[in-house]
Formats: structure tokens, sequence, C-alpha cells
């Protein structure tokens, strides 16, 4: 019987990453930290077994890390620190990509990533963030920081979620000290192949509650909506105008699913339900979210897509196996 490989999820969110991992059969989370109420309560619901720690990871010490899980022992350490002081799609971006890391407050939660795997010295690390984490100069500070680490190998696997079964748009760097190439599927999952079979909101399951009714005017804008039509437009760095509340084409993958993110369902006009949403990110019908509406878009939407999570872990069991080429 093959080994089960233990992880610690620093930045769990609500637990997407985590998610693929487990469903491989061969991961187990045994501890988890976040600071967001909503994500941990989540978390908790979702994997029982693991230690979930509610608190800001720069108050948390690598000896607390070790005190909480005791005898166990861990092979890896996976993490999403914040996207965004480094996303474009952030008006309030620094303009020095390095003041981006090393200034701005959510930016240095990043160096807490790099902190806590330098006192723990995982097998593996993989640290998850938006393909502008590695803009001008940050790409260069972050081989430094890792080497001060211990690690003196780091590779920037750049994935498109799509690639690997995700029914959405999804670019991401996984920053790790092994190559993380997994193999892509075939086909594609549109939305229609991600939504066809969800029975129309009401009580199954979890998170499948009806939007609220929008006013009519609202109403009447979107029922002039085409496939792929957005109803507004908001500015994100640079002055760049990027949509929201765009209509699903069925037939295509959906576009980047973000924690402010919106759809409206591409034949009845409303918006996606939390359910529908966390299907275009992969997640399965029986993972549940908790807090408000909006934090429970906020989870789906800041989650590393369930799918893409899976074919990393997958991957990376071939180097903890010892089978890696």
């Amino acid at each position: 019987m093959k080994p089960i490989y233990r992880f610690i999820d620093l930045f769990s969110g609500a637990g997407g990453f985590a998610e693929g991992f487990f469903l491989t059969g061969r991961f187990k989370p045994v501890l988890a930290i976040d600071n967001f109420r909503p994500a941990a309560l989540s978390y908790i619901a979702n994997f029982p077994d693991s230690i979930v720690v509610m608190e800001d990871i720069k108050d948390v010490g690598v000896n607390d890390i070790l005190d909480l899980i005791g005898g166990d022992s861990y092979d890896i350490v996976i993490g999403s620190p914040p996207c965004e002081p480094f996303t474009g799609a952030n008006p309030r971006r620094r303009r020095n990509p390095l003041d981006r890391l090393y200034s701005d407050p959510l930016g240095q939660l990043t160096l807490h990533f790099i902190r806590i795997i330098s006192g723990l010295k995982p097998r593996v690390f993989v640290m998850e963030n938006v393909p502008a984490i590695m803009d001008d100069g940050l790409k260069d500070a972050l081989r430094r920081e890792f080497r001060r680490a211990g690690y003196n190998h780091v590779y920037f696997n750049v994935l498109k979620a799509e690639d690997y079964g995700t029914p959405s748009h999804r670019l991401r760097v996984f920053i790790s000290n092994i190559d993380i190439t997994p193999p892509r599927v075939k086909h594609r999952v549109n939305v229609a192949d991600a939504l066809g079979d969800l029975p129309p909101p009401g009580d199954f399951p979890a998170n499948h509650e009806p939007p609220p009714p929008l006013p009519y005017r609202k109403l009447k804008r979107i029922h002039r909506l085409r496939w792929g039509q957005a109803l507004i437009m908001y500015e994100g760095a640079g002055g760049r105008r990027l949509p929201n509340l765009i209509r699903l084409d069925p037939y295509r993958i959906a576009p980047t699913v973000l924690g402010s993110s919106r759809f409206i369902h591409p034949f009845e006009d409303r918006f996606l339900t939390v359910r529908e949403q966390a299907r275009l990110m992969g997640f399965p019908d029986q993972f549940v979210f908790y807090g408000g509406r909006d934090e429970q878009y906020n989870q789906v939407g800041e989650a590393v897509p369930v799918p893409l999570a899976y074919a990393i872990a997958k991957h990376i069991l071939y180097f903890l196996d010892g089978e890696y080429v």
C-alpha cells in the first residue's frame, strides 16, 4: 500500500487547493491557517480531521505549527498568499514592483510564507499566485528569498486551469522547489458541461439557493445581453477596463472567476448561484461554503480551481513516490 502524505495549508481559504490534493486519496491536510473566519469555517466543515488556525499568519511562528501538529509528520506545504498587491486588476497596485513585495502589507505576506517554509523545510512546497508576481525584478527577488530559506532550485510553473479540466479560464503561477508539468486534458470542459445537470436553484445541493431578485431596470438590461457580453466595466491597474456581470457563453469556458466576479446565467436572466459558480471552479457538490452569500462567492473566486490542484497533486506524487523523472 502506498503511503499517505501529509500537508500544511497556508492562506488556505475555504480549501480548493487542499481539495485537489485530498481527491487523489494520497494526501491528508494536517493543519490550515487563514484569518478569514467564514473561509476557516468552510475548511473545518470540509476537512474535519485537520487543525484549522484562525490567525493572521504574521502572528504564527514555526514552533507554534510544530506544537499544534505534535508528532504528525508532514511532507508538503502549500499556500496562496494574497494576490491583490500584484494583480493588474487592482487599481491601487504599487507602481514599483518591488514595493508590492517588500512595502505593501499584503505583499509582505508572501515573505511570511517563505519564513514558514524556511523553518519547516518541507520536501515540497507550492505557492500559488498571479503571474504578475514575476514582474520586473520580482522573480529575481523571490529566487533570493527562497534561496535564503534553503531552496536553491525554484521553478515558476505557469499553468492554465482550463488545460486541466476546469470549466473557466485561470492563468496562475505555482512557485515550487520541483518542476510541475502535469499532462493536459484532451478536451476542455465548457459552461454547459459544468452546469447542465444541476437542478433549478433550490434546496439541493448546498449553496444553490436562488439569487435575490433583480431590480426591473437591471433585469431589462440583462435581458438584452448576448453570450459573452458584460453588463458593467470597471477600472484595473493602469486604467485598464475590465468586464464584470458577463452573460456566460454555454459552449465556451467561463472567464476567470474572481472574488468579485458575478456571472449571468447563459439562458436565464439571473446571477449564478454560489453552487453554479463553484462548479465553474471544479468544486464537487458535496463541498460546502459557510458565511454570507457574498462571502461564499469570495471563497469560490479566491480558491485554486480543484481540477488544477488535483493535476498538480498527482504530479507531485511522482516525486514523493520516487518515480519522478
